[in-house]
């Protein structure tokens, strides 16, 4: 693939199961950035090892930047040692290979959405090509509005420039090698990374751009290594939809733990948690991965909060068995919006799991609806109803996974295509490059109002960059861009200027934390010994009930069996022939099959068989130990 020889000096290979057959291989480029202190090649020339601020960082192209790090962080990139983590994103922040302490080091960090799950205000001009096009693209009305539709259109549009390689050639420019060097120039030291499951495979019917995507999560390490960045990987999507947003990859209907498919979908979606925290679980990236999301915003209205907790003791029993206990990344899950005070006491004696939360003037994170309100108000909102402090302390290590600096839902297409926003002042706020100093003063003091009530253990900002309109040639949803906003002057160049903001403003957070966590709560003593009433209360599964579902038991809802083989997933392979390990696969003694569908079974549609239908026709085999539905029905 061409980004390869761009990019990336590794070659990849293929990583299967140890019970799978021999790996595949392809080559790419073995060339390296250089500067700075330098060690000799076989050929003889230098190549750069580390370098700090100032340093000229030449890529495998020939092109080259500047690095600009004015925290006293330098980069690190050793082509005898791929794997050597101990690049510092700054004099203040650990280096890779030192320890993370959640009580006290704070996570300053920065989400890259839109690069490898789309959405159409991140992204639009990809959106806005096909805004126009008609039924005959395979779309009801025409309408793209999400990835999936987007995947259609673009796999119908025969015409030059068409094709979905154009969602490669955005995985390749969109975000690259220089971003994450500016990252960490700007004070940021974590990155949340959200990823689809469509990186390791499809299913028929399932229009997306698969196993592509993979190969940008390795760079991101890769990047991320180099310079001295952790990552919060997470799973941002799943079969069938966790909640019907567009970042889910389809607008419409929950069918994860929901309807008829909602089990053989949570399945399928077990297994590519599995799958991932294998590879990250590998000694070699325990240092830039250490924690991992497994289910972005899923929505509890409709899921059930009883039928999510099952699933996440499954996922973390499951987890932990090939981690073992204290190893291995933090589990993240999500507030589901209910706010962090509700997950006081989740499944107590867990093996370091990690709440986050996405405090949002659109996902009523405020007690207002009033987005007409002065910019004066704001840092109330940011000082106090934004705090995470309690829930240090009855929930344990809790994160602010998304924050912005949007005071309203003014942004082309923030609220999805098709909707407008509840601002009648739009036009004033998306016209950023005429805002006066006031305006800018009065976002970039609500932004600081969050980190600093955010502080311990930290926060990610929503999101690093917004894609520039194709019909207007700018950003057209200012709020959302953290890099828009640092060139611009309405985020702090340093981050650390934000501590202390709330005490100024005369906004004091109710109830500090003391910085210390349960002992089990990072992984020490009791860590991996859930509850006894938590293991009674939550351990049978599939849950006893399931929504959407017209009361059907879960136990006889359609199901997939596990005995297919593992997909296969690139991992770098380097030019050095010295250099051994990450090969893929975490838990040798992990030999379980992959789910697919039971043959002579009919399956209804798993993203939301069409009204009227009940539940699975089969006539075939069943798993063992399960059943399935003899209910006549519509498939679909």
């Amino acid at each position: 693939m061409l980004f390869l020889a761009l990019f990336l000096p590794l070659y990849f290979t293929i990583i299967r199961k140890p019970s799978s057959s021999a790996a595949s291989s392809s080559p790419s480029s073995t060339a390296t950035s250089t500067t700075s202190t330098a060690s000799p090649t076989s050929t003889g020339a230098p190549v750069a090892t580390t370098g700090g601020d100032g340093s000229v960082i030449i890529l495998s192209d020939g092109t080259n930047f500047t690095y600009h790090n004015p925290f006293g962080g330098y980069w690190v990139q050793d082509p005898t040692n791929p794997y050597n983590s101990s690049a510092r994103a700054q004099s203040f922040t650990p280096a890779l290979n030192e320890s993370w302490v959640y009580s006290k080091d704070q996570i300053r960090g920065v989400n890259l959405g839109g690069w490898l799950v789309l959405q159409p205000y991140i992204v639009p001009a990809l959106f806005e090509k096909y805004q126009n096009v008609t039924s005959s693209a395979g779309l009801p009305g025409g309408q793209v509005n999400d990835e999936w539709t987007l995947s259609v259109a673009m796999r119908n549009d025969t015409s030059d420039g068409g094709g979905i390689q154009q969602i490669e050639e955005h995985y390749r420019t969109f975000i690259t090698e220089q971003d994450f060097a500016e990252i960490a120039g700007a004070g940021l030291n974590w990155i949340r990374l959200p990823i689809p499951y469509w990186a390791i495979e499809t299913w028929p019917g399932e229009p997306f751009l698969a196993k592509t995507s993979w190969n940008y999560v390795l760079l991101a390490f890769h990047w991320a290594r180099k310079y001295g960045l952790r990552i919060f990987l997470e799973l941002h999507t799943v079969p069938g939809s966790q909640n019907g947003f567009d970042d889910s990859g389809r607008l419409g209907t929950v069918n994860f733990l929901s309807g008829y498919m909602g089990i053989a979908n949570a399945q399928r979606t077990m297994d590519y948690i599995r799958y991932i925290v294998e590879f990250i679980s590998q000694e070699e990236y325990e240092d830039v991965v250490p924690m991992f999301g497994i289910l972005d915003e899923p929505l509890l209205e409709v899921i059930g909060r009883d039928q999510l907790t099952r699933f996440y003791l499954q996922v973390h029993d499951m987890i932990r068995g090939i981690t073992g206990i204290g190893k291995g990344p933090y589990i993240v899950i999500h507030d589901s919006f209910q706010g962090t005070a509700s997950w006081a006491d989740f499944l107590p004696g867990s093996d370091r799991i990690v709440l986050d939360t996405h405090p949002s003037v659109l996902h009523a994170g405020v007690p207002t609806s009033d987005f007409s309100l002065p910019l004066s108000y704001w840092p109330t909102v940011g000082c106090i109803a934004y705090s995470n402090n309690q829930s240090q302390y009855d929930f344990g290590v809790t994160v602010s996974g998304e924050f912005s600096a949007a005071v309203n839902d003014c942004g082309k297409w923030v609220l999805g295509i098709g909707q407008n926003s509840t601002s009648a002042d739009c036009d004033v706020w998306d016209d950023w490059p005429n805002w006066t100093q006031q305006r800018k003063d009065g976002v970039e003091t609500f932004v600081m109002s969050q980190m600093d009530s955010m502080a311990l253990p930290g926060y990610f900002y929503w999101t690093w960059k917004i894609g520039n309109s194709s019909v207007t040639g700018k950003v057209e949803a200012p709020f959302w861009s953290y890099k828009l906003g640092l060139d611009n002057g309405w985020i702090p160049s340093d981050p650390r200027e934000a501590l202390g903001t709330c005490s100024s403003l005369e906004f004091p957070q109710d109830l500090p934390w003391n910085g210390t966590y349960q002992v089990w709560q990072t992984g020490g003593a009791g860590a991996g010994t859930i509850a006894a009433t938590a293991v009674a209360a939550f351990s049978q599964y599939p849950p006893p009930s399931l929504s959407n579902v017209n009361g059907v038991n879960p136990t006889q809802l359609p199901v997939y069996t596990a005995t297919g083989v593992v997909p296969t997933l690139s991992t770098p392979t380097f030019a050095s022939a010295t250099v051994t390990g990450g090969d893929g696969w975490a838990d040798a003694a992990d030999t379980s099959r992959a789910a697919v569908q039971i043959a002579g079974c009919v399956y209804p549609n798993a993203w939301g068989p069409a009204v009227g239908s009940t539940a699975v026709v089969c006539g075939g085999s069943t798993a063992p130990g399960t059943a399935l539905s003899s209910i006549s029905a519509t498939s679909t």
